[in-house]
């Protein structure tokens, strides 16, 4: 997983992971989620890359999407 930047020092996420219809988000409290483009859209999946690439937003972007916030595909 790599490092999520976190340029404005205030996500809840510490990494992430990513493939072309997947990503997998790690948060500060050790919980990994991964969400998949067969359940929540292509769409979320390529906002949320360039979200966690930038390393600003993602956090946000998953709290203020209820398709995305409870769309997880995997828990750990």
């Amino acid at each position: 997983m790599k490092a999520y930047r976190d340029i404005n020092g205030d996500s809840g996420i510490s990494s992430y992971d990513c493939g072309d219809d997947w990503i997998k988000v790690q948060f500060k409290d050790g919980k990994i989620y991964e969400y998949q483009a067969s359940k929540i859209g292509q769409a979320h999946i390529t906002a949320m890359r360039a979200l966690a690439d930038s390393g600003d937003g993602l956090n946000s972007y998953i709290m203020r999407n209820p398709t995305v916030k409870n769309g997880w595909s995997s828990k750990s």
